[in-house]
């Protein structure tokens, strides 16, 4: 992954497990020294909505102190595990924001795993202990449903020239695109598990080729990290304090 945004000269955010980082710290390091903004993506990669209040907010700490003591920076950005700040787990952008974290990338537009009522856009909640700015995962409309194009198994189908047409239109109605990838789906052997049939799915659909297709879509658009966005709109009818519903823009 690092060679491939390197050669398209692009800087990314990379959330990490912060039990990845206290286990291989060097993994930390050399992300870092390639130019590329950490966050967090949990301690143990829980998901939000099976935690209480005081769990999540354990398990966010630890997540920072492994990768502080790794090399990052101060960290200011999470993105939950399995998209899981949901309707069931609007309380944890409270201890975000309380924890002193300004981005939040865990919000999922999308029915299967968040709510098409949540904002495709760049986006800032209000909670009582500060705002929060949220960086949705880029999502489109096929046959009337809301579909992931910027990330699993919908950006590994989608031809590139698919997927840069959409950033194109996405842009033009002043929405960035933000791409989510792992580590794991540029590898060309990687381990099989048994999982549930939608989990199996989500995991090894189109593996083959991605990283060409990648490389692709790299090289034809202009990418940077999260911290970068400046394009955050107020949203009071998003807000988490309010559950009211407001329309989409289709990209």
């Amino acid at each position: 992954m690092l060679d491939l945004l390197d050669a398209a000269g692009v800087r990314a955010t990379f959330f990490v497990v912060g039990w990845l980082a206290d286990r291989h710290p060097a993994v930390i390091q050399e992300v870092i020294a390639a130019g590329h903004e950490i966050g967090s993506h949990s301690y143990l990669h829980r998901k939000v909505y099976e935690l209480d209040v005081e769990g999540f907010r354990a398990d966010l700490r630890a997540s920072i102190v492994a990768l502080t003591a790794a090399g990052a920076p101060p960290v200011a950005m999470f993105r939950a595990p399995e998209w899981s700040i949901t309707d069931r787990s609007l309380w944890a952008l409270e201890v975000l924001a309380e924890e002193g974290l300004q981005v939040d990338a865990s919000m999922a537009p999308v029915k299967l795993v968040g709510s098409v009522r949540y904002p495709r856009y760049p986006h800032v909640r209000e909670t009582r202990a500060g705002p929060i700015r949220e960086a949705p995962p880029f999502v489109v409309t096929r046959c009337t449903q809301a579909a992931p194009m910027g990330w699993g198994w919908g950006l590994r189908m989608s031809a590139p020239r698919r997927v840069l047409t959409a950033i194109e239109r996405a842009n033009a109605n002043g929405v960035p695109a933000v791409l989510t990838i792992h580590p794991w789906e540029l590898d060309p052997h990687p381990p099989r598990v048994r999982l549930p049939p939608r989990l199996q799915f989500a995991h090894y659909f189109r593996l083959s080729g991605f990283a060409g297709r990648l490389r692709e879509i790299l090289h034809g658009a202009s990418f940077g990290p999260i911290g970068n966005m400046t394009a955050f709109r107020p949203a009071a009818a998003a807000n988490a304090v309010s559950g009211g519903r407001e329309d989409q823009p289709t990209p």
